[in-house]
Order: C-alpha cells, then sequence, then structure tokens
C-alpha cells in the first residue's frame, strides 16, 4: 500500500503538470483534500479547467499517466458535460482526474478548494428526495422477497444489502449527513445503526435470508417512521406482511396451541 509521503509527492507532481500545460486554465481539489480532512487513506481527487475540447487534454493525461506514473488501470464516470477518469498506480495509489469545460470549473458541495484558476459559481449538487428513497425501500424489500421465494440466494442477499444502504440513506438524509456511497454511516448514533447489525446476512440458507430480510424491514419501518410518521402507518404492515413478520407470528401461535393441546391431552390421560 502506499505511504502518505508517496501520495503528497504525487500530488505535487499533478499540480506541477497542470501548471505546465497550455490548455489548463485551473485546478481544484475535492473529497476530503478539499475540505482538509482527509486522512492516511484518502486518495486524490483534482478537477482541472480545460480551454476548448476536452477529449485531446484527456488523451494527453491519460498517455502521461501510463507512461510516467506507470498506471495500471482506468476507467470513466460519465458524468456529461465533465470527463471523470479514474486511474489505479502502483500501491495502489488511486487518482480520480475530473476534466471540465472553463464555465463548470467551480464548486458544487463544500468539498473543494482551488488551487489555481477562476472557480465559477455552479448548481450545487442535490439531496436525494426522501420519497424517492423510500420507493426505493419497498422495491428492494419487494425483489428480496422474491429472489427468496424462487431460490435465488446470491440475488435475495444483493437486495436485501441494497435495502439496507437506502435505510442508512434515510436516516442520514433526514439528520444531515452524507448520504452518497454511505458515507455519513458511521456518524449515525449506536441507537439506529446498532438494529442494523441484524439486517447482515450470515449465510445463503433460505430461513437466514427470510430473517435478514425482516430485521431489514423492521429497520426501513422505523426509519420512515421518524421521517414521514404517516406514511409509516401504510407501510409497517405492509412491509410486516412482505417479510413474513405476520405470517410468522400467527405460525408460533399455532405451534404453541398445539404444545398446550398436547400437554392438555397427556396430563387428562394421566390423571385418568
Amino acid at each position: 500500500m502506499f505511504t502518505p509521503e508517496t501520495r503528497d509527492r504525487l500530488r505535487s507532481a499533478l499540480l506541477e503538470r497542470a501548471a505546465d500545460d497550455p490548455d489548463v486554465t485551473g485546478a481544484a481539489f475535492t473529497g476530503s483534500h478539499g475540505t482538509g480532512d482527509g486522512d492516511r487513506w484518502s486518495d486524490t481527487d483534482l478537477v482541472l479547467a480545460v480551454r476548448g475540447s476536452l477529449q485531446p487534454v484527456v488523451t494527453r493525461w491519460t498517455d502521461w499517466c501510463y507512461g510516467e506514473l506507470g498506471a495500471r488501470h482506468h476507467w470513466d464516470l460519465p458524468r456529461p458535460p465533465r470527463a471523470i477518469r479514474v486511474f489505479l498506480l502502483p500501491e495502489w495509489l488511486e487518482i480520480d482526474l475530473t476534466f471540465t469545460p472553463e464555465d463548470a470549473f467551480g464548486p458544487r458541495g463544500p468539498q473543494w478548494r482551488t488551487v489555481f484558476g477562476e472557480a465559477r459559481r455552479q448548481e450545487p449538487f442535490r439531496e436525494p428526495d426522501a420519497r424517492y428513497v423510500t420507493g426505493l425501500i419497498w422495491h428492494h424489500a419487494l425483489h428480496a422477497r422474491m429472489c427468496v421465494e424462487r431460490g435465488h440466494w446470491w440475488q435475495a442477499e444483493h437486495w436485501i444489502g441494497a435495502l439496507r444502504t437506502e435505510v442508512i440513506t434515510l436516516a442520514c438524509l433526514r439528520l444531515g449527513y452524507p448520504t452518497a456511497y454511505d458515507k455519513g454511516a458511521h456518524l449515525l448514533p449506536p441507537g439506529l445503526a446498532g438494529p442494523l447489525e441484524a439486517t447482515l446476512v450470515r449465510s445463503l440458507a433460505g430461513p437466514e435470508l427470510r430473517r435478514a430480510l425482516r430485521a431489514a424491514a423492521e429497520a426501513a419501518a422505523d426509519e420512515i417512521e421518524r421521517s414521514d410518521p404517516a406514511l409509516a402507518s401504510t407501510l409497517r404492515p405492509m412491509l410486516a406482511e412482505l417479510t413474513g413478520a405476520r405470517s410468522l407470528t400467527i405460525r408460533l401461535m399455532q405451534q404453541v396451541s398445539k404444545m398446550i393441546l398436547v400437554l392438555h391431552i397427556e396430563i387428562h390421560a394421566t390423571s385418568a
């Protein structure tokens, strides 16, 4: 793994390269390095303002990353009009390079630090809509149940994990924590985060998947109630029905009734 010193030298090399590129008119760090709260494991996110066409600059920088920095692989994240190219370097160094037109160079959130160039006002990132997140919650729960019934164990595990992620997103949205990629999950109080441990799938056995799904549905219903009590009154019983919580209670009551009946018969037979 990389050391902080190696990563810092890389950042200096990137800025030096940017300053020498005649088509680059601005540079800014984003991510944790943009706010100064990065740590030993933080990667490097650099935004470059480009004069004219982006593609020649993207190609030139890509060649440089492979030729000078020894890049092992890269992939693109489509965000027009920007071009985002993510590089893997030796020692597991990651560089996220964003190439943007000059008029789109500027912060869209708090994680931004201009190094040089003119940062222009941009439309800020929008937080996800709570109703949309709630929709994903019941959607994921429904598909998890379908996959369990079909015996598609791995797909069921996927949907249960996705359901848990949306519950975390809804909680972070309500509390004002970062919502993307579960970045605010570690900030949730124990009373919220603790019950989510029960949603972790411990095996691909059908009963275990059903148990984890019930736990996820219960955690989802609790969080929906904190965000929208009226909606929770509608969705909570539906989630309970979907995940078998209600039918499980009925089955347990039936089993207890049978045990009581058997015990009554045995007592009657003994006394006779």
